[in-house]
């Protein structure tokens, strides 16, 4: 598999599907406007809910999140929890786009070591948007076999590779006051 591909179809505003650590996601350029629309329209997704962000490391992170707001012992906790299973809810940047923090003061972020995941973040430089490959109310697909036609027609890109195995999606907890969502 290249990630040439992915990389292409990322960079030109694309939809890709990835394997996350338990289901399979579905995301874009998080710096594209266009692609942020596009995807909450193809999942039929609140635009006030918000979106995740993933990657490969926390520095891709920090353009995304006010580190300002966070403490060294704050930080050093994130770091504790990933790679993986655990995303984190931080105080978003001053200039985040919208559509990325929804109607929160926050953003959700989270460090993976999935492989398919960590070629494409390294590969552009950045975090890719996550949420599951479904369209809301569905069921995620937990294999790219089982990606509902629907949704494949409305991608640009489909990575073939597999998930870490998880049994549940990640837990959401508040970075700052240790709260978990879910």
């Amino acid at each position: 598999m290249t990630y040439q591909s992915a990389q292409q179809a990322f960079l030109a505003g694309g939809l890709i599907a990835y394997p996350t650590e338990a289901v399979f996601g579905v995301g874009c350029d998080p710096d594209n406007k266009q692609s942020l629309e596009r995807l909450l329209a193809m999942k039929q997704r609140d635009p006030n809910k918000g979106l995740i962000l993933l990657a490969s490391s926390f520095e891709q992170l920090m353009p995304y999140i006010d580190h300002t707001r966070l403490t060294p012992d704050m930080i050093s906790a994130m770091l504790s929890q990933w790679p993986n299973g655990v995303t984190q809810v931080v105080p978003k940047a001053v200039n985040l786009a919208p559509l990325l923090s929804g109607q929160f003061e926050s953003i959700a972020v989270r460090v993976t070591d999935q492989p398919d995941v960590v070629a494409l973040c390294d590969s552009v430089g950045r975090p890719i948007v996550s949420t599951s490959a479904n369209l809301s109310g569905v069921e995620p697909a937990t294999t790219w076999q089982k990606l509902d036609p629907q949704l494949i027609e409305q991608l640009d890109y489909v990575i073939k590779g597999t998930t870490l195995g998880f049994d549940k999606p990640s837990t959401i907890i508040d970075a700052i006051s240790g709260q978990c969502y879910r």
